[in-house]
């Protein structure tokens, strides 16, 4: 029998821990909550001091049942959820369903964590249990009850003013407030024109020619404009002659990145990987389970002293100490780190990811592998460039500049380089180009450009600007965005957030009638008291009693002066084959398909096609974009199955250049898909 119960939160943790654990320990699982408010009510007593009313989970009953057996069985109960508010909660939630808390029960009940699920963490957590922490608790009870009194109050009254099945929450709400802000500021935005020059130089003693930007006058940099403005400089510019007005060497350095926290998990991850933020949540949490993978909820790049001990050990071995170096400290705002946990790094370097290849899911792979190069890189010493900034005078009245730079020693950069890292330029410049030296004009031509606006969000640039504006933390961004997107507030299109029909009804009710709710500065300020909370300055209902009355009293005046709003299915001019009614566009789990109008008396639906105004290159058909079964997007003919045309990437209207084939965009270029041709150009030639 065993003498010791452990319980988990997932049956994955089970797996991994029973293999550090003797004979004397059983290890079960709780399977998350198992208990919480009622979904049918708002579930707190609002005359009783808002005191909670919770129950058990729908379903979880004989789990509970199996868990009280494996209870009695044991002298010692160690509760062993994750190591946050939330796990805290769970603990004290099993603590009470299991009756241990009972003034009869003589069960010792220990509470325990681990930021890694290893054998030396758990050996270790077993050798310091504690008792739950209420505080910990509180923080939580707080978070959810002040969101279930938003959700149940503000969503019934979205259902009868826009359309049912909506929803209203906290953090999701001043999220869709910071994308509809930003749409506005795109719809508003004029753009302002202005001209570059470039030109290209001759040196002697040069092998390539000098790529260089216009700076200015002589005295000043100088913006251009007006093609007026661009033409009198290029006309001064096409017969002037050239020299070297100066040339400066030097040294650039490059720190190292710091560990991945959760937020920049997510943000690199979307970069690099094109992962959603739910999805890169869901695999790095597998990658937790199974023991490689430190806790993933963080927004602390705190490493143990073990941990770097691990990473110096390795760097210095496979790299040579040169590529040693103090790990970058990151200055804290203590308001907004929990620095409890480390950042999110490997549990042992020697599990690389190459030896690890076979036995991942190819998701989890890229995933890891990023996660262990990011923390490697991020213990090793900064990469060092020789930079070079040349002066080039045209005659006696203006100026241009050209750089160029060589990596002196990569560093970090042998192993990570981060996305968006700027380039180096395309120049090469030797040491033997000095001040006065005489230059040959090659070429020279301008360029017109207009100012763009803000661009869209994607879900990396959101989860950043909720990170910074300390809204949420890092358990909540990720269902955030998965709500707003199930919600139809927001959809999603090549990584850009644009917000519905929907979203805007939705958000300008909040805005009207609760502008504290989608207020960022009240959102961050609640993240700030539950801090205060969890290290018991404040008390959790002082918090909802303060909130809970002008909550009430805005609901009952929305009610009575807010006006409906009529959200219309989009009409197509597809002829339902049933009945003869115009189909409309419907959202599904996996996006838009066609219904009929006429449900739930006719029930025929038809899969949506969006034209995109490209032909199939095989029989000359509408290219179509389409949904998956699993919601991923691709394109094709409309003609299949007769002509069984296909493409991840999404077709452009121009054709290849060289052969006139089709072409397809891949990020920044346009590709041929031609086999014999795969002529590649930039897509800013497609624009122009």
């Amino acid at each position: 029998m065993a003498k010791n119960l452990v319980i988990v939160e997932s049956p994955a943790k089970v797996k991994t821990i029973k293999k550090y654990l003797g004979k004397n320990y059983s290890v079960v699982a709780s399977m998350g909550h198992v208990r919480d408010l009622p979904k049918s009510q708002m579930g707190i007593d609002i005359e009783n001091d808002f005191e909670p009313k919770y129950i058990t989970i729908r379903g979880k009953g004989e789990l509970l049942s199996e868990l009280r057996k494996e209870a009695k069985k044991a002298d010692t109960i160690y509760l062993a959820t994750d190591p946050d508010r939330e796990g805290e909660a769970i603990s004290w939630h099993l603590k009470t369903a299991l009756k241990l808390d009972a003034a009869d029960s003589k069960k010792k009940v220990e509470r325990i964590t681990f930021n890694e699920i290893t054998k030396t963490a758990i050996k270790n957590s077993l050798k310091s249990p504690r008792d739950i922490d209420m505080n910990l608790v509180d923080a939580q009870q707080a978070r959810r009850v002040l969101d279930r009194m938003v959700g149940y109050s503000i969503s019934p009254l979205l259902w009868a003013k826009v359309k049912r099945g909506l929803s209203a929450g906290r953090v999701q709400s001043v999220a869709l407030r910071i994308i509809c802000e930003r749409e506005s500021e795109i719809d508003a935005f004029i753009p302002e024109e202005y001209w570059t020059i470039e030109a290209n130089f001759g040196v002697k003693g040069e092998k390539k020619p000098i790529e260089a930007k216009f700076y200015g006058s002589i005295k000043e940099k100088l913006a251009i404009n007006s093609k007026e403005e661009a033409d009198t400089i290029l006309k001064y510019c096409k017969k002037a002659k050239y020299k070297v007005a100066d040339v400066k060497n030097g040294e650039r350095v490059r720190k190292a990145p710091m560990p991945f926290t959760t937020s920049t998990m997510q943000q690199e991850a979307s970069s690099v990987l094109n992962f959603a933020t739910q999805k890169t949540m869901r695999i790095a949490q597998q990658l937790y389970e199974e023991g490689l993978i430190s806790y993933l909820r963080t927004d602390s790049t705190r490493i143990s002293d073990d941990a770097k001990e691990m990473a110096a050990d390795y760097i210095e071995k496979n790299y040579g100490k040169e590529y040693l170096a103090e790990p970058n400290r990151k200055k804290s705002d203590a308001k907004k780190i929990q620095d409890a946990h480390e950042a999110i790094r490997p549990t042992d370097l020697e599990k690389s990811p190459v030896e690890l290849k076979d036995s991942l899911s190819r998701d989890q792979f890229r995933l890891y592998q990023l996660i262990w190069k990011r923390f490697i890189a991020s213990q090793m010493a900064p990469a060092k460039y020789a930079t070079k900034n040349v002066k080039i005078q045209a005659g006696d009245k203006y100026l241009f500049t050209a750089s160029a730079s060589k990596v002196k020693f990569a560093g970090f950069m042998n192993v990570y380089t981060e996305s968006g890292e700027e380039k180096t330029g395309g120049n090469v410049i030797s040491g033997e180009i000095a001040a006065d030296s005489v230059l040959s004009l090659n070429e020279i031509n301008g360029k017109q450009h207009f100012t763009n606006p803000s661009p869209h969000y994607t879900e990396a640039s959101l989860v950043k600007a909720l990170e910074e504006l300390g809204i949420g933390r890092p358990s909540t961004y990720a269902p955030t965005i998965t709500t707003l997107l199930a919600r139809r507030y927001i959809t999603k299109e090549q990584k850009n957030l644009y917000v519905t029909e929907i979203g805007t009804a939705v958000d300008k009710i909040l805005e009207e009638a609760f502008p504290g709710i989608v207020d960022v500065n009240f959102t961050a300020n609640f993240e700030t008291l539950l801090d205060g909370v969890e290290a018991g300055r404040v008390k959790w209902k002082t918090i909802i009693e303060n909130f809970y009355p002008d909550l009430e009293k805005a609901v009952e005046k929305a009610e009575k002066e807010i006006e409906e709003v009529e959200i219309r299915d989009e009409v197509t001019d597809v002829v339902c084959e049933e009945c003869g009614r115009n189909m409309v566009v419907k959202y599904g789990p996996h996006g838009k398909f066609l219904g009929c109008p006429g449900f739930p008396e006719c029930r025929n639906t038809k899969p949506y096609y969006e034209k995109i105004d490209v032909k199939c290159p095989k029989c000359g058909n509408d290219i179509v974009m389409r949904m998956t079964n699993k919601g991923r997007r691709f394109y094709g003919c409309l003609g299949y199955p007769e002509c069984d045309f296909t493409s991840w990437p999404r077709p452009s209207k121009k054709s290849c250049p060289d052969c006139g084939g089709l072409m397809v965009e891949k990020g920044k270029k346009l590709v041929c898909i031609n086999e014999e041709c795969k002529k590649v150009i930039d897509r800013e030639e497609e624009e122009d």
